[in-house]
């Protein structure tokens, strides 16, 4: 969980749109298509932070484990409702990954604390994150770039702020922010597959 306004004024402001858009997943999709198209050799390696303990925190794990029930063999996902990745373990969650893959790239997932006017928008933005700023924790910094869900208000009682954010809330990102990952994966893995021209039913001698 981090403070949604903590963006570094040197980095681009990252793409922003409203969970509920009719085309909101498909649009998400698409600016995540040409981030990753940009970097289609390396190992995707989604880190989805945060904890099922907490109704606004949830936001990360439920969409770890939309992700890997999609089975997909093209990403590998950390942080899950089964195995959350939150603060305790962050550290050694990216040991491991870094231990496992050569120069992966990670997109890092977490729910965000904003403006009012903010709550229900999903933010994908290049660079990493650092989680637990809105709650005042020091973590370390997750991603090559990151995808963010603002799920209620920030500026005052955080953590009671998260325990009392409504589900259905957090539940419509998380369909939407997964939905986006999936279809954008499967168009880049599609892409690879190399072209292989049709075989031409052979004709019979005369």
């Amino acid at each position: 969980m981090f403070r949604g306004q903590l963006f570094q004024n040197r980095r681009p402001s990252p793409y922003r749109i409203y969970a509920k858009d009719s085309n909101a997943a498909l649009e998400l999709s698409m600016h995540l298509k040409e981030i990753l198209a940009a970097k289609r050799s390396r190992d995707l390696v989604i880190v989805c932070i945060g904890s099922d303990r907490s109704t606004g925190d949830s936001l990360g794990p439920l969409i770890g484990t939309k992700l890997q029930e999609n089975l997909a063999s093209h990403y590998k996902v950390y942080g899950t409702l089964a195995k959350p990745v939150h603060a305790v373990n962050l550290q050694e969650t990216l040991d491991e990954i870094n231990a496992t893959y050569y120069e992966p790239l990670i997109l890092a997932i977490d729910a965000c604390l904003g403006r009012s006017t903010s709550v229900g928008y999903v933010c994908l933005g290049e660079g990493p994150l650092r989680p637990g700023t809105a709650v005042k924790k020091q973590l370390p910094a997750v991603g090559d770039f990151h995808m963010t869900g603002i799920v209620n208000v920030g500026g005052f009682m955080e953590m009671m702020v998260l325990q009392n954010t409504r589900l259905s809330v957090v539940v419509e990102m998380a369909d939407v922010m997964s939905d986006s990952i999936v279809r954008a994966t499967k168009e880049i893995e599609s892409s690879r597959k190399k072209f292989t021209w049709p075989t031409l039913p052979s004709s019979k001698s005369q």
